[in-house]
């Protein structure tokens, strides 16, 4: 079975507003943990570093 890693952020803004973002879909746990640290150096996620989630799928089944 083939997986996929999902690396999302949600950002809460405190009055139950957030935002949403896909940083990107990758093939291996390892690729997508190494994008989370490029971002981590970026604007807009340096001054808030929480609310990364990494997510495991398996291709081709309902979710």
């Amino acid at each position: 079975m083939v997986n996929v890693f999902i690396l999302q952020r949600v950002h809460e803004f405190g009055d139950d507003r957030e935002n949403v973002k896909i940083i990107g879909i990758y093939s291996t746990k390892t690729l997508a943990e190494a994008a989370k640290a490029r971002m981590l150096s970026q604007p807009g996620f340096i001054d808030a570093p929480e609310g990364f989630h990494l997510s495991c799928y398996p291709l081709d089944k309902d979710h």
